[in-house]
């Protein structure tokens, strides 16, 4: 009698200890998830902040100056394949991700193309709504960058979680696999030609 009550409370014991860690470590993954989600959500934000200064941008730049269409055109359609793109954050796969910085970066080169071809333009470099515009812009890249990063920042203690042994296992279990980091986009390593 003794030894079953003893081989029941080890069993008792041993439950309610696989419990623990699977309820901690499902908590835990929770937690950290949302904490990734969150963060997408403010990189998401930074990004729609930018696309919706573009409009204003284009149309500042448009009743200022007999402009480039070309370069208009592929700013306003660049603009449009980002506003298009979603990703949910709880299923974010480097593929989307890449495909995102891919879609950005088309906003980007885009940008950057009117900035210059506007130094052509005199008059519109002295236009106060456009100086105003400009420095949004700059500031919006700012926020841009810092929430990829405080993204990054939130997704490594999350993958530390889910990809060490033997939390890895309940991971498995649970259905939680490693969130992609935010890399520099494509040719990110050569310096920006500008030509005048």
């Amino acid at each position: 009698m003794k030894k079953g009550l003893i081989a029941l409370g080890i069993i008792v014991v041993l439950v309610i200890g696989i419990y623990s860690w699977a309820a901690g470590f499902n908590n835990k993954a929770v937690k950290l998830n949302e904490d990734v989600a969150e963060s997408w959500g403010n990189v998401q934000t930074a990004y729609q902040r930018r696309n919706d200064l573009i409009g204003n941008l284009v149309n500042t730049v448009k009743g200022a100056a007999d402009f480039e269409k070309g370069t208009l055109t592929a700013v306003v359609e660049a603009r449009a394949k980002a506003t298009s793109m979603t990703i949910d954050p709880s299923k974010i796969t480097p593929e989307q991700l890449a495909e995102f910085n891919k879609v950005q970066g088309g906003v980007s080169s885009s940008l950057s193309k009117l900035l210059v071809t506007v130094e052509a333009y005199p008059e519109l470099k002295a236009n106060q709504n456009f100086l105003k515009l400009q420095d949004e812009l700059a500031s919006t890249e700012n926020q841009i960058l810092t929430s990829r990063t405080r993204f990054n920042e939130a997704t490594k203690p999350f993958n530390s979680h889910v990809k060490t042994f033997p939390n890895s296992i309940l991971a498995g279990i649970f259905g939680f696999t490693g969130k992609p980091y935010f890399d520099a986009e494509a040719g990110a390593e050569k310096p920006v030609e500008v030509k005048f």
